[in-house]
Order: structure tokens, then sequence, then C-alpha cells
């Protein structure tokens, strides 16, 4: 178990930024137009926690392989440490540092009582099967049996990780505290404690607040042109869902390739298309074939990275032609390229509210299985579209009374209630 200071002593330059000093960036960013004092801005620039496991396991093949575990505690000043768990190659602890801090000030801008977390372990999962894929989840969550509970830190899926996983860790959580503990994940099936809308809800709250963009500039989504990188659990839900509410996904692309069509694209089909085809939209009937990079550059009214980080950059932001951004992923659009849509007039609406659907309903899913009252689908929703619309509304109106940008906007309001909770707390001892 190891503990560490992550915060750099020098930023460097912006044009090779990693996640975790962009976070710190936007932060200042905020501070300074909170007015911050410096002891305070210290305090929340620094994760509280920062744990790293090793994790030994058994292939089926009988060779012993380890891998690293982290697990990243940034600010329990609101409530327990929430946030999800990733399985990826690149998954790195600044990484996982920086996704921490980003849900400590989502989770105070949705007006959730969470502090941030992020837990990840650098692996690629489509190389391990389905046992050893277990045996790395339950040892990874053993490890950090002290550091997880419903009261201390709650995990969820993130890249890489599902439903699947977070039955194993609630299971081998509960073998150890001796009872069943729904309350430790969320996201988990809805057998074993799980919320109706959870597997839809990161992509409900980006539809929701794509909505309330589009309503804001005195227009609905039927007929909005949507081109959205990322067909996964996001990017998948919200286009299912902007093509119910009438809007045409011109364009869509997941890690092998896009599809493009002028006319809209069919969805459902697309849908099924791609779970027959091993979760890749390539050759879709009727569709022409474009690249990820040429499906950023495609003309729309909304475009949507629902993929990775660092997807729109300095280098490619000029190609940009979308009239609004939504940044369905965390950090999909660098701080350079940030400002030169900024100042081109893009509007961009900033991950910490764009994809907060999916941690609202894991604290809805929280509050089920705490109380052990489970609500149907409809409430669920109705519940977490009144926070989304709320914390839109809010952003929008910060950013015009402080006349600055939303995401600064969003910053303010998040770090803001952070910190406001922090000073009035105090320091121990």
């Amino acid at each position: 178990m190891v503990s560490s200071s992550l915060r750099p002593l020098e930023a460097p330059s912006p044009a090779h930024i990693c996640p975790f000093d962009q976070a710190c960036s936007y932060l200042d960013q905020a501070a300074k137009e909170l007015h911050l004092d410096r002891g305070l801005l210290a305090v929340l620039s620094h994760p509280r926690k920062v744990v790293t496991v090793s994790i030994p396991v058994k292939l089926d093949n009988g060779e012993v392989e380890v891998l690293a575990g982290h697990r990243v505690q940034h600010c329990d000043v609101l409530g327990p440490y929430k946030g999800g768990t990733r399985y990826h190659p690149d998954v790195t602890l600044r990484e996982v540092s920086a996704l921490a801090m980003l849900m400590t000030w989502k989770c105070a801008l949705v007006g959730i009582p969470y502090g941030g977390a992020k837990g990840g372990i650098a692996l690629d999962p489509a190389r391990y099967t389905v046992v050893e894929l277990e045996r790395i989840t339950r040892r990874y969550t053993t490890e950090l049996i002290k550091d997880i509970g419903p009261a201390i830190d709650i995990p969820a899926p993130d890249v890489g990780t599902s439903a699947r996983e977070m039955a194993w860790m609630m299971d081998t959580y509960s073998m150890n505290v001796g009872h069943a503990v729904p309350g430790v994940v969320t996201g988990k099936p809805i057998s074993i404690g799980g919320s109706r809308g959870r597997e839809m809800a990161t992509g409900r709250g980006v539809m929701i607040i794509v909505r309330e963009a589009m309503a804001e500039r005195g227009r609905s989504l039927a007929g909005a042109k949507v081109v959205i990188q990322g067909f996964g659990n996001v990017g998948g839900a919200a286009a299912v869902l902007l093509h119910e509410a009438g809007a045409k996904v011109v364009a869509v692309s997941d890690a092998t390739g896009g599809v493009f069509d002028p006319e809209g694209l069919d969805i459902p089909a697309l849908k099924a298309y791609s779970l027959q085809n091993h979760r890749s939209v390539v050759g879709f009937p009727g569709a022409k074939a474009v690249t990820n990079a040429e499906l950023l550059a495609l003309p729309c009214d909304v475009l949507i990275p629902a993929a990775l980080e660092n997807q729109i950059t300095e280098e490619n932001v000029h190609e940009v032609q979308a009239q609004i951004v939504v940044e369905a992923a965390n950090g999909p659009v660098t701080l350079v390229a940030d400002r030169a849509l900024e100042n081109r007039g893009v509007t961009v609406l900033p991950d910490i509210l764009a994809n907060a659907g999916g941690v609202v309903v894991s604290y809805l899913e929280w509050v089920q299985g705490l109380s052990y009252v489970f609500w149907d689908e409809e409430r669920v929703n109705k519940e977490m579209e009144n926070l989304m619309v709320h914390a839109y509304h809010r952003v929008i109106q910060e950013s015009k009374e402080r006349q600055v940008p939303l995401r600064v906007a969003a910053y303010t309001l998040g770090v803001g209630r952070v910190a406001q909770a922090l000073a009035d707390r105090g320091l121990y001892p």
C-alpha cells in the first residue's frame, strides 16, 4: 500500500498536458474565480489517499501474472467516496487520480453527497478469459477490502468493466464481512440489488443535456444532426435515446471504425448489427465508412465524444464543425482545444455536467440498497432528470452571472460547494 502526493511542482506546457495536470488546471481556474484561500486550494489539489496494490493471478494455463491495481480517493468532505473501476491497458496512477478529482466536482455539481474516487487495473480485458477476469477482480477487491464499503468508498463500472465485475466485487466484499452488502458497489445486476435504469443512465443524462442545450438555442431535438464518437454503454445509449427523440444521428464510431449516413442512421438496426458483428459498427449496410478522425470533422449540430480522453486536441480542433460539443467521455477535449473552440463560439458542455447521469443513478441505487426499498424505472429516470436539468440551468446561470465559459461555471459550482463544506467543517486535528 502506497500513499503519495501527486500535485506537480511545475505544470507542463499545454500541448503536452496530462489528465492530472489538466484537472489541476481546471481547479486553478475555478479557484481564481472563487478567490479561494491558498491553503484551501492546496488541500483540494491533493488526493486524500492513493492506494496501489499488487494483484497476483493464476492464469488458466497455470502461469502466474502480477498486475498493478490502483484506487485513488480524492475528497470525502461531502460524503463517501464514489467512482468507477477501469480495466484498460493505458490505466496509470495519474489518470486515475485525475478522474477521482473530476468525480469530486461532478458529485458536488449535481448535488449528491459523495466525494470523488477512481480505481483501475492496467490490463486488456480481451486478453483474459472470464474465469481469469473473475480471479483478478476478486483479488483486487480483497486487497482493497479495508478501503471500500457502503459508508467509505463505493466502486462502479467504468471502461472495460460492467455489472458482471460489480457482482464479483459485491460478493467478495460480502463474503469477507459475513453478510450481503448491496450498497458496497453500484451498477450491479438488478437480481442482487442493482437499480433499474442504471444501464442507460449516463447516455440518458447526455441526451437530457443535449436536449436542454438545444432548447437554450430555441430548437428541439427533432431533426438535429448528431455525431457520436463511441458506441459503447454511453455513446450507444445516447444514440438510441436521441434517435427516439427525433434527432438525426448521422455518424457513430467504435474502436474499429465508424459509419456515416447524412440522412441519419437507423440506430436500432445499427445496435443489432453491432451486437451480431462482435460489437463493431464497421460494415453496416447502406452507410459510408469513416475513420474516428474523419468523424470528429463531420458537419453537425452536436458532436458527442463518448470514448476516451484527449480526442479533440490542438492538432484537429480546427477541423471540428459542430456548433455544440458534449463531453460524454472524461476529458475528451484538451485545454488548448477547449480554448480554441471557445474562441470560435462553439459551445462545450463539460464532462462533469454532461456525463453525470451515471453517478446520479448510482447514487439512487445506493440509496435503494441502503433502505432495501427499490423503485421502478420511471421513478429512477424522473429523479435523475430532475437533478440533471437543475444542474444544467445552474451552470447556465453561473456562466451568465460570472461572464465565464460553461466549463469554468461548472467548476466554480462544484469546487465552490466542496470548498465551502471544507471551510465549514474545518481541518482535523
